[in-house]
């Protein structure tokens, strides 16, 4: 749901440090932010229903699950038709190697964050793309150093 409406400083401020640790107890957000209690779960359940919190994660370690190894990947599709890319869309979404895919502006025509646990695997990935019948073109990179991420 798409949202307009104003943010004001308590509502970014709850957005902060939910965004820090979203597993914090309510007392100790209210505490954080200035509130009381009863007023700030009335806020984070707001942002919640007009859908500024869209939900609440673990963030794990890609190593200890077996996807250390993390390859940023562009795709140029022969034809751009809304079938083939519908079909290409639908098709990469259910790799479960792929954690991210974005249709982009230009060239290339896909961005896709893949992570597996070693380059071996990332080969199977690959020519899996390659076999796809709308690819043109796989670049792939590996990533060296996570600088910095969101998530």
């Amino acid at each position: 749901m798409r949202n307009n409406r104003h943010l004001d400083a308590i509502d970014r401020d709850i957005l902060f440090h939910l965004q820090k640790d979203g597993r914090l107890s309510n007392v100790e957000l209210a505490r954080r932010v200035g509130l009381t209690p009863p007023p700030c779960l009335r806020r984070v359940k707001r942002l919640e229903e007009d859908g500024i919190i869209t939900g609440y994660r673990a963030v794990v370690d890609p190593a200890a699950v077996g996807r250390g190894f993390e390859v940023t990947v562009s795709v140029e599709i022969r034809v751009t038709d809304r079938e083939t890319l519908r079909d290409f869309e639908d098709t990469v979404a259910t790799f479960d190697e792929v954690v991210e895919l974005r249709r982009v502006f230009g060239t290339p025509d896909y961005f896709l964050r893949v992570m597996v646990a070693d380059q071996t695997e990332y080969e199977t990935h690959h020519m899996k793309l390659l076999g796809l019948p709308a690819v043109s073109r796989v670049v792939s990179h590996q990533t060296m150093k996570r600088i910095k991420s969101q998530d």
